[in-house]
């Protein structure tokens, strides 16, 4: 998941001359654990693994949490769209005896993808307490805020980036702005918010879409012969960050990959092709 190739990252180490050996073999051994932790564990210590899983969280665990930020990002409802999902790829998994592996990528990244930061987010995660709180843990005695922002219809386009210029403004005239869009975030999707119909919204709706067709897709092909590339497809959204032109060119990457993994799974691309994003509009905040 990291965004540069396994040769540049051990030409690195090799270049910073530290104990090379040892730490092209700790590299090793993170990808190894990354892709299947209790395996690594049993083969170093048979011991050693049940007390690595005890500081992991448990897969319901794991649903709970995000079924948290769910309900604090928009409703109960979406939660539950979640949870329904979710479920289905546990039950598909213990059909062909494959452990959680795939059902604990579906549960961290189906959700990383349903709760796309958009402005409302932006506007919830600022005017809260916790915020205030790291604040008053960094900084002591009087400060003052500056936030720089682009604000959608305002904003010019830098000709240089093709993005919205960002502009400085005062913390004290923000915060309440940031508290009323943050309770409007019952408006996200539908025909009332401004912000819909933005790229950037377009993109994030139609990541929704093809999440939740490849999801249905795992449900309907997934057996022991094709689990990996089930495991691979769930955790393809991990190769989606940043924002704007970074984003869509992340984005557009990781189809060449999901391609791939779907003619794996099932043999076509077909499965792959999805409706356009707007149609599943009232599904994303029913």
């Amino acid at each position: 998941m990291i965004p540069l190739s396994r040769q540049s990252i051990e030409r690195a180490i090799e270049l910073n001359g530290a104990s090379v050996e040892a730490n092209k073999q700790a590299f090793l051994w993170g990808r190894r654990a990354a892709f299947d932790l209790t395996r690594v564990e049993t083969l170093v210590d048979p011991d050693a693994s049940v007390q690595t899983l005890k500081l992991l969280p448990s897969l319901n665990q794991l649903i709970e949490r995000e079924m948290q930020h769910l309900r604090e990002y928009q409703n109960e409802a979406l939660a539950q769209r979640y949870l329904e999902r979710v479920n289905q790829v546990r039950q598909a998994e213990q059909s062909v005896g494959k452990g959680s592996y795939l059902s604990r990528a579906v549960a961290e990244h189906y959700s990383k993808v349903l709760a796309y930061k958009d402005e409302y987010e932006v506007a919830r995660q600022l005017a809260s307490d916790r915020f205030r709180q790291q604040l008053a843990e960094q900084f002591e005695g009087e400060f003052e805020l500056e936030f720089n922002l682009a604000p959608p219809l305002i904003s010019r386009i830098d000709p240089a980036t093709g993005r919205p210029r960002k502009r400085k403004f005062a913390g004290k005239r923000m915060l309440p702005l940031f508290r009323l869009l943050a309770g409007l975030r019952g408006l996200r999707g539908t025909v009332l918010d401004p912000f819909t119909y933005s790229a950037d919204r377009r993109l994030e709706l139609r990541l929704i879409a093809e999440y939740e067709a490849d999801i249905q897709l795992i449900l309907t092909q997934l057996s022991a012969a094709n689990y990996d590339a089930a495991c691979e497809l769930a955790q393809l959204p991990a190769a989606i960050r940043g924002y704007g032109p970074v984003k869509e060119k992340a984005y557009a990457k990781a189809q060449a990959k999901r391609v791939e993994l779907l003619t794996r799974m099932n043999g076509s691309t077909d499965a792959g092709r999805t409706a356009d994003p707007y149609v599943q509009l009232h599904e994303v905040n029913a």
